[in-house]
């Protein structure tokens, strides 16, 4: 992941470096050459999905200076950070930092309180909520909604139990679910204690008002100043991702082309199921960016 933006690119290459001597260990190396297994448990994961989007995003605009700056920015859950960053909102090593410990957080709550995610096709956000609120209040167990990804893509978080019994109740009222292989239950409220702790960290790290309006997931509303995105970033542990809300925000605010900067491009799948009229691309590799 990454390996030929690091190649192509001084800006990108450096970008790794830095990482790797903020972190005090070679994240490159496993975001180059992993093992997979490694580099996708979540406190590895997180920083380094956050490095390769910065070196995407600094190699675009060192190759691409005659594209246009964009008119608002958000992120997908942890994407979030990179938007950030991007915004100038929040500096770079303080997203790294931030990351790893939000990754530690989740992972300890998840060993603490096991938990579980599927995603839900074919329902109304409405009711796919609704049938969370039901088994959560039949069940005695955690279920909510995690994730608003696309009209008719919902994902679920909670205990095993909640989402077993959330499932049981989708698949009676017509919906298709896809159980999504993870232990930690994200955007749940299992996660109240690794925001608990993250809260001392976010209120440590310096933020400053963003350049460029950024869209909260958990308001789907621009976050204007630093104690909102505090806020934001604590809440978010434990809210639901806005996903449609906050696309919407953004085409409200006059974006026509969405541009997914770092790896993968599940988002710009996303955004042109929820809004067939613009236009998204992917930016994530060198012939990403001579196409931009």
């Amino acid at each position: 992941m990454g390996q030929a933006l690091a190649q192509a690119y001084d800006v990108a290459r450096a970008t790794f470096a830095e990482a790797d001597a903020i972190l005090g260990s070679s994240l490159s190396a496993l975001c180059f050459g992993g093992p997979a297994e490694t580099l996708t448990e979540t406190q590895n994961a997180q920083p380094a999905i956050l490095t390769t989007s910065i070196a995407a995003w600094r190699s675009l605009t060192a190759a691409r200076p005659e594209l246009p700056l964009p008119c608002c920015m958000a992120g997908h859950s942890l994407g979030e950070y990179s938007a950030l960053v991007v915004a100038g909102a929040l500096n770079f090593a303080d997203a790294v930092r931030l990351t790893r410990a939000r990754g530690e957080l989740m992972a300890a709550a998840g060993r603490a309180r096991p938990g579980s995610m599927a995603a839900i096709l074919k329902l109304a956000d409405e009711q796919v909520a609704a049938l969370c609120a039901q088994a959560a209040a039949e069940s005695g167990d955690v279920v909510q909604v995690a994730n608003y990804n696309s009209p008719g893509q919902v994902v679920i978080s909670g205990s095993p139990a909640g989402v077993n019994a959330a499932v049981a109740l989708v698949k009676a009222a017509g919906g298709r679910v896809m159980p999504l292989a993870v232990s930690v239950a994200a955007h749940s409220a299992l996660m109240a204690a690794a925001a608990e702790d993250f809260a001392a960290r976010v209120a440590a790290t310096p933020f400053v008002a963003p350049t460029v309006p950024v869209i909260g997931n958990v308001q789907a509303k621009p976050l204007t100043t630093a104690d909102q995105i505090r806020v934001e970033l604590v809440a978010q542990l434990t809210s639901p991702v806005r996903w449609t809300a906050s696309v919407a925000a953004m085409t409200a605010a006059g974006a026509t082309r969405f541009v997914e900067i770092g790896p993968g491009n599940v988002l710009t799948g996303l955004v042109k199921r929820i809004d067939a009229g613009v236009e998204a691309v992917s930016v994530g590799t060198p012939e990403d960016i001579a196409k931009a």
